[in-house]
Formats: C-alpha cells, structure tokens, sequence
C-alpha cells in the first residue's frame, strides 16, 4: 500500500486535479487517514465511462491508505441535480432509484475493495434522506443558506436565464440536500473530503460550510476536470451513445475497440486517469507513441488495462483473440470464449452437424447462412475472390465443407469482401 501523503501527488500527476476548496489540502490529506466521498446519481442501472474519474481517484485513494465513500443518490436520485443541465430531469421513482443503486454496487467493487467497512464504504442517501422532517430540515438546515448566494451558482444562475424552462423549487433545493449528505457523513462516518467532476464545486462549498456552521469542523474538497477529447468531442460518447459499464449495455469488445481507437494525442493522458500503471511503465508507453505511433502500444495497453479491470483477463484475451479474427488475422487455438465474443458482435446462423457430417457445398452454405442471396450470387462471389471461410480466400465454388472446417468450438467464420462477417454456429 502507498502512503497517503503521496495521494494527492498522485492524483496531480495523473491529472485528475482541477481545484481544491483550500490552499493547504494536501498538508490536511497527509494529516491522517482520511474518508473521502464521491457521489453517483443513480438515473441508470449502470455507470458510463464519463463517471471513471471520480471512480478511479476514489480506487487511488484506497490504495494509497485513505477509506473511499461511494454515495448513491438513491434520495437526491429522486430529485435530480441541475449542475450541468439545461432541462429538468424525469423523475425516478424510488424502486428505480433503488434498483439502479444496486447494478452500481456491483460495478463499484470491481474498482475498489467493500469488503468491509473499515476498508470501504457503499452507502444510499435514502437512508437518511426520506426520513428528514421536512419543518425540521428548514428550521435547522435551510437557515443557513443564503438565497442570495445560492441564485448566482452557476447550475442556478445559468436555468433562470431561461425564461422557458427555467428552474423548478425541487431542482434549486437539490444544493441543500447534497450539503446535508456531507454534513451527515461527516458527523457519522467521519468523512471530511469531498470529490466531484467541476460542475460540483458550488454543492462542495455548501457542505463545507455546513459542516464548519453546525459542527465546527474543518472538511475539504477536490474538483476533477470535465473531460474533453484533442478532438473537441464529448469523452466516453459514440455515435451510437454513452459507453456503459456494463457488458450488456457495452460489450466487452465494443469497450475495448473504444480504448484502442484512442488518438494519439489523448492515449498517454488517459492512461494516468484510467489506468492503475505506475509512472515507469506510462513514461515507457508515452516514448513509443512518440518514438512509433504506427504501433499503437499505448493503445493496445490502455484497451487490455481498462477492459481487465471490469471483465477480467479471460475476457480480454477473448476480445483481443476476436478482434485479431475480425481484422482478417487467425492466430493458434479460438476459445469458446472467443467464439461467445464473435457471437456477440457479427451476425449469427445455425447449421447442424449431421448437415456437416455428411458435407454441404460451399455454395449452397454461403446462401444457407445468408452470406449471399442466391446460389448465383454465392458463385459470382466465390469467383471474383470475395469469399471466405475461416479467414482463407475461397476459389473453388465446387467445394465442400464438411466438420474439418469446424477450425473453431462450435463455429464456423465466413465473410463476404473485407468486413461483412458471419458466425455459423455448429448445432
């Protein structure tokens, strides 16, 4: 385990800092071990990679000997935070936000350690949130702010610019809610540091300054910047949308195709922010990007680390294994992993064994499988070199494909040009 006076170090180096609410909070984390907190909006049953950041400084802060505190806003869920919105938020329901909380949970541990809570804590602010009475809540909570202050915070200020949507009584009493979860887990779990993407600084101010009003404590917070692409580009977006956490919103494959199309210009950087290498092996990783981009190890490295870390290592050299096959390159034995991992990204068909047994011609299995409309079709493809099994160029449409060809468990690859695959599953 690393010190945790080198935690905010690390976290500087890697570039996960934008601001901290005091000039001496790096003397303040070496102080002792401190519990830090990171809040999660549970408006998904799953997180995204733009929620990597506070994540991953929550995992360095463990490691380095501090307790991370995730927060699930299974209460504020139910509200909606206007940090960084331009339109009020559906609201959900509480078996929702309750649900969402849990597919969290299970994504969070494969970050850090909740084993126990002196190692970590997972905590819901439904817990204490819908019990508040809410006549006590503004005789002992609300006298404390200023309605003057509150309306030039940014996530305030900026909605009530906009006369047709404005903002709604729920929404501006969200800052309330979020600095009342930070007093309560200062005051019952000794949390004293609070961390948050820069659209949070203005709730992180609030809580630290009800916490020094209502129990004369000194808490700090630590902003992270909002990550951009070198292409202007919106971080961990598609075009097909947000890249979920979860492999059944993302899979695997997908995930790590992501990572590997990294530019250049972004790679090294986000190996500090999304990756558990030390210094040593990113500087060696930022000289090849230099020395040969062509190469692409920085990327190779980033794409196995990231995907590793929430899929495992099998599942990385699936993927890797699968994305060799789909590049047009077949490299010794294909698991079964692999082949689920193929299933899962190309079109799929079946063709029995007994079919197989006794031998099918390659032209009536090109139809048969839907590589090729017709049988005319299947031969003109054959013939013009555009037809191939297991990644090897077809030129005899008289062929016969028989269990020989079964090069994979279970499957047979075929593909049409360069890109157009089929996975024929052997049933």
């Amino acid at each position: 385990m690393k010190s945790a006076d080198a935690f905010f170090r690390e976290l500087e180096w890697r570039g996960f800092l934008e601001g901290t609410t005091g000039e001496d909070v790096e003397t303040f984390l070496a102080e002792s071990r401190r519990t830090m907190y990171v809040g999660f909006d549970p408006t998904a049953p799953s997180l995204h990679l733009g929620s990597l950041i506070p994540v991953m400084a929550l995992a360095h802060a463990q490691r380095h000997g501090h307790r991370p505190l995730a927060l699930v806003g299974g209460g504020t869920g139910l509200i909606g935070d206007p940090s960084g919105k331009s339109s009020e938020r559906t609201l959900l329901t509480r078996e929702k936000t309750e649900e969402n909380a849990e597919g969290i949970r299970k994504q969070l541990e494969k970050f850090f350690d909740l084993s126990s809570p002196e190692r970590g804590l997972l905590l819901n602010n439904a817990e204490w949130l819908a019990r508040l009475n809410y006549v006590e809540f503004l005789r002992d909570i609300g006298k404390h702010f200023s309605v003057n202050e509150m309306i030039k915070r940014d996530s305030v200020r900026i909605r009530l610019e906009e006369r047709d949507q404005g903002i709604s009584y729920t929404e501006f009493s969200y800052m309330l809610l979020q600095a009342y979860d930070f007093l309560h887990l200062c005051e019952h779990h000794d949390c004293t540091i609070q961390m948050g993407g820069s659209d949070q600084w203005g709730n992180i101010l609030s809580g630290k300054d009800l916490i020094r009003r209502m129990l004369g404590r000194r808490s700090e917070g630590l902003t992270f910047p909002l990550l951009m692409t070198s292409s202007g580009k919106k971080f961990g977006k598609t075009e097909e949308g947000a890249v979920w956490l979860d492999a059944e919103r993302t899979s695997p494959y997908r995930m790590y195709q992501y990572w590997l199309q990294t530019a250049d210009q972004d790679v090294v950087r986000y190996l500090k922010l999304f990756t558990f290498l030390d210094r040593g092996r990113i500087t060696e990783l930022d000289a090849e990007v230099r020395e040969r981009p062509d190469a692409r190890a920085a990327q190779r490295a980033l794409a196995a680390e990231c995907t590793g870390i929430l899929h495992g290592a099998a599942a990385v050299r699936a993927v890797e294994s699968a994305s060799s096959i789909l590049f047009g390159a077949w490299e010794g034995a294909i698991s079964e992993e692999t082949v689920r991992t193929l299933a899962a990204e190309v079109p799929t068909a079946e063709i029995a064994r007994e079919e197989l047994a006794k031998g099918i011609g390659l032209v009536d299995l090109l139809v048969k499988v839907k590589v090729a409309e017709s049988k005319g079709a299947a031969r003109k493809l054959i013939e013009g070199g555009g037809a191939y099994l297991n990644n090897e160029r077809q030129t005899l449409a008289q062929r016969t494909v028989t269990l020989e060809d079964v090069k994979m468990p279970g499957a047979i690859l075929l593909r049409s040009g360069k890109k157009s695959y089929q996975l024929a599953l052997v049933r």
